[in-house]
């Protein structure tokens, strides 16, 4: 009993000096740090008004079945192909063989788009072959599902001609067909119909399925064609066909920006899959939809230029253009080839930018926007540097488009961060992908970028690969490094935005991703909210600001002045990144103050961490890895703080003419930064 109490008490004393060097460990690396800021009105520089922004690529269904709110994929029935009898994918048949027999044809009433679905209805209502209860047609299931919520409404539209009478049902029901949570019956004479008819009607859910389908069925023998079947929900943002709930997550980016529509969307694994503007402007039942061979899907092109423009427009963002620029991943067009490209490009800005009386511009205002767009950057091409004949090419463009509009601001995909470009251009792409140590390490990557000569557009950038997951907590902190060392760098680097902006969770094409949503759930992962921290920094001043520390390696910081436009208030926000495992101790000294601001009060901060580097939010969990706001507990010209391990923080002082008001409170709660 004696030297079993001997080993216990040795046991004791071995944890209690494993405890003890742990917690000296932690003590010790608790190193004093000190930021000290220059806050005088005159030490600051101001940031540019377009800092930062947000790049919309169609990749992961971010389009087609996600901010474009169409419910109906392949609408037009072209997705298989120009040959027929071709592939219908996603509808499917209703009914067997002995009922109904289906396939294409090309009797479309649409020049551009000439594949229409015939539908040659065996049964009927009375006879040797009754039609099953329900009827036979077709259904669509949409984008992995459509999301019909009670009390909605939602426009269905179509075109169809038959050889005689029509009687439709058009219902939205569960995934099995089963439960009707809307319908309407369409009806029409043999002479209504004998030749195209667009028919329209609005549908209200009785009830919610997240996961439904669009039926259209009958019990009446005959042939019947069906083309351009679309189904819209009627409280997209503005009516203007972008999900409402997906908008609002963009708006809340408040980006002064908007890259578009690619990426390599734009490029093409070959020239003819390429995204052209032309072919996705006008009506959209004549818009032919395009096969994007890069990300492997289809898309009817109802997100197309015109819709894009419009929003860059709603979220009051500059829009960015990028166009192809005869260069695909597999093939490109030689420079004395390339005048048609580049005629191309002036008519989309004519499109963009034309009175309603020109060529292009009228086909906008028809469109039903009379007034022109405000497009003043365009980008020539993707990632096409090292392509052959890229540099003949985009000199081709810049010419002729700095020729008709010298206001437009001409952006390069040659990186000149490190050495000169050896052409002329306004701004140039920097692109980058990397783990998240090299990441976080690319703070400094512009400190010693010249400071003459075209200016950085950033406008794609994450940490991928194992750092990264789906969207983990330590990729973004390697982010919020960068775009510390971005910002401070801001009189060189002048647009920011980080890639891929969606994903549908049905269809990963890259990972990480800022949104994540189906179709009807989203949540930022921890890079958008990374994101939020720095939406003030645009049009901001940036101060002065010196660090003191033996963590340069693990810990960066900015400050800035902004204006609140909400209160009208003015703030200081210190951002500091620790990428370390234990806290910092920062003292934050303010230095040539104003003497009727010499004191702070008001003032909050805001933490972005977890518990783990790999912690990653979720439909179950969507706000896992968010920033959490709180009161300071004191402030003044000297303020210490406590900087968490591997976290992100934000701290806003209020400044003010009334004496230092000191602030106590436990109180903290989540918040939209």
């Amino acid at each position: 009993m004696g030297s079993h109490s001997a080993v216990l008490l040795q046991v004791f004393i071995a944890l209690c000096l494993v405890v003890f060097q742990s917690s000296a460990v932690k003590v010790d690396a608790d190193l004093n740090t000190t930021l000290t800021v220059d806050a005088s009105d005159s030490s600051g520089s101001p940031i540019p008004d377009t800092l930062l922004g947000i790049f919309f690529e169609e990749i992961n269904h971010a389009g087609a079945g996600g901010l474009w709110a169409e419910l109906v994929s392949n609408r037009g029935f072209e997705a298989g192909g120009p040959n027929t009898p071709s592939n219908i994918d996603p509808w499917a048949i209703i009914g067997n063989v002995s009922y109904i027999n289906v396939e294409t044809d090309r009797t479309s009433l649409f020049d551009r788009n000439k594949i229409a679905l015939r539908l040659e209805v065996l049964c009927d209502t009375t006879g040797d072959n009754i039609c099953p209860t329900g009827g036979v047609g077709v259904y669509n299931p949409g984008f992995w599902g459509m999301n019909i919520e009670q009390g909605k409404k939602y426009k269905v539209v179509f075109y169809v001609r038959s050889t005689g009478s029509i009687n439709l049902v058009v219902s939205f029901t569960g995934s099995n067909g089963l439960g009707n949570l809307a319908s309407a019956e369409i009806t029409g004479s043999a002479s209504d119909v004998s030749n195209w008819t667009k028919v329209e009607t609005i549908l209200e859910a009785k009830a919610t399925d997240h996961n439904a389908r669009l039926q259209l069925t009958t019990t009446t023998k005959g042939v019947i064609w069906f083309d351009q079947v679309s189904a819209m929900p009627q409280d997209t943002y503005k009516g203007h066909g972008f999900r409402s709930d997906l908008f609002g997550m963009l708006a809340n980016m408040k980006p002064r920006f908007i890259r578009f529509p690619g990426g390599c969307f734009v490029e093409g694994e070959w020239l003819r899959n390429a995204f052209r503007w032309k072919e996705s402007v006008g009506p959209w039942e004549e818009r032919p939809g395009h096969f994007g061979d890069v990300w492997m899907y289809w898309t009817d092109d109802g997100l197309g230029y015109f819709e894009f423009l419009q929003l860059a427009e709603d979220l009051g963002a500059a829009p960015i253009w990028v166009f192809n620029n005869g260069i695909s991943h597999q093939d490109q067009v030689d420079t004395t080839a390339v005048l048609p490209f580049v005629q191309e490009a002036l008519d989309g800005i004519e499109f963009a930018r034309g009175d309603a009386s020109s060529k292009w511009g009228s086909l906008r205002a028809s469109m039903g926007h009379p007034e022109p767009f405000d497009l003043k950057y365009v980008a020539v091409g993707n990632e096409d540097c090292n392509k052959k004949n890229y540099r003949g090419n985009y000199l081709k463009f810049y010419s002729a488009i700095r020729s008709a509009y010298p206001d437009i601001q001409i952006i390069s995909n040659c990186d000149a961060s490190s050495q000169p470009l050896n052409h002329p251009a306004d701004l140039y792409d920097y692109h980058l992908y990397t783990n998240a140590k090299d990441m976080f390490s690319r703070a400094t990557a512009f400190d010693r970028t010249s400071r003459t000569g075209p200016k950085a557009f950033v406008s794609e950038y994450a940490v991928t690969g194992s750092d990264a997951g789906t969207g983990s907590l330590k990729a973004a902190l390697a982010e919020a490094g960068f775009l510390i060392g971005l910002e401070r760098n801001s009189d060189v680097v002048h647009m920011i935005s980080y890639a891929p902006l969606f994903v549908n969770t049905n269809d990963r094409r890259w990972n990480p991703d800022a949104i994540v949503f189906n179709s009807y759930q989203f949540y930022g992962t921890p890079s958008y909210w990374v994101q939020l921290f720095f939406s003030e920094s645009s049009g901001a001043t940036l101060l002065k600001a010196s660090l003191q520390s033996t963590l340069s390696n693990s810990l960066v910081a900015s400050a800035i002045t902004w204006k609140n436009p909400v209160d009208g208030n003015n703030y200081i926000r210190i951002k500091v990144v620790n990428f370390n495992l234990n806290a910092v101790n920062l003292h934050i000294s303010f230095n040539g103050l104003d003497p009727n601001t010499v004191q702070l009060s008001g003032s909050t901060k805001t933490v972005l961490t977890s518990s783990s580097l790999t912690d990653e939010n979720s439909f179950s969990q969507p706000k896992k890895v968010v920033p959490i706001q709180s009161l300071l507990q004191s402030v003044g010209r000297e303020v210490n703080v406590v900087v968490p391990p591997y976290s992100f923080t934000s701290f806003d002082f209020l400044k003010q003419s009334t004496n230092l008001e000191i602030i106590r409170s436990d109180s903290s709660s989540r918040a939209s930064i």
